[in-house]
């Protein structure tokens, strides 16, 4: 039943990334379609790319502790991709540079969305798969 708890954390820990990744892409679509100032929407974005990444890190050190070995090997690339931005100092908007990147950033984050979403349907593939397989062992 542990197995399933997991697995059920792991699906809301990633439907709280997925959410904060769709802010992101709001705030970018606003300021592409001017409803915002580029200064708000970058204090936006700016203020939800940390915890992103730090719920992201949480969510790659679960799946190592609870010996989900495919699920963390799959979340090396994203958090490898996350890591190098932070390093680079490249992790934050600009708003001085916001228009002339603002396609740029749209890709990545719809980059991450379709990353996000495959890991989505996985941890649910997983977490009715590890219901089941405790329902049949109290059957």
């Amino acid at each position: 039943m542990g197995d399933v708890w997991a697995w059920l954390l792991f699906f809301f820990i990633i439907i709280g990334v997925i959410v904060m990744v769709v802010f992101q892409l709001m705030c970018l679509a606003d300021l592409e379609f001017d409803y915002i100032n580029p200064y708000d929407s970058a204090s936006r974005i700016n203020k939800v790319i940390l915890p992103e990444f730090i719920t992201q890190g949480v969510l790659s050190l679960l799946f190592l502790l609870t010996g989900h070995w495919i699920m963390a090997l799959l979340s090396i690339p994203y958090l490898y991709y996350n890591f190098t931005l932070y390093n680079r100092r490249e992790h934050l908007i600009d708003v001085t540079e916001v228009f002339n990147m603002l396609n740029r950033e749209k890709k990545k984050r719809l980059f991450k969305l379709g990353y996000l979403m495959l890991f989505l349907f996985m941890s649910l593939f997983w977490l009715i798969y590890s219901a089941l397989e405790d329902d049949d062992h109290f059957a």
